[in-house]
């Protein structure tokens, strides 16, 4: 909600509370999600902290066995690219430069694993267009 109402500090103040749950699963799901971590990644990119944001996206990819297959671990692969991307937007020049190199490499990993799907997606669309103003 606090997202929705473009107040995303708030939102990064009440995720602190699941942090020491957020790679447990939940009971009525059959995996588990991450999904405070991702949310709290959307507030930071929301409020502007890339770097912020860019730690939890990773944390998808380090902890792979948690999320399995599920839908947000393919989507925080983008996300983190466009955490890079923002990062980069603030960085000094030849840390803009590193952080640039990181964004694309996530950009390539997220359009690797979609690479069979449906070229009309949006997501996967925008994900290009993204990609193709890094180069």
């Amino acid at each position: 909600m606090e997202l929705d109402t473009r107040n995303p500090a708030q939102a990064v103040l009440f995720l602190e509370a699941a942090e020491p749950y957020e790679l447990g699963w939940p009971p009525q799901l059959p995996v588990p999600t991450m999904y405070p971590v991702y949310i709290r990644g959307q507030a930071y990119l929301a409020g502007r902290n890339g770097s912020a944001a860019a730690k939890d996206f990773q944390k998808f990819l380090d902890h792979r066995g948690v999320v399995l297959n599920y839908p947000l671990g393919a989507l925080a692969r983008l996300l983190l690219a466009r955490a890079y991307g923002a990062q980069a937007q603030s960085a000094q020049r030849a840390d803009a430069n590193a952080v640039r190199v990181k964004a694309r490499a996530a950009y390539q990993d997220f359009l690797t694993l979609w690479k069979d799907a449906d070229p009309d997606i949006p997501i996967l669309k925008q994900a290009k267009a993204e990609y193709a103003k890094l180069q």
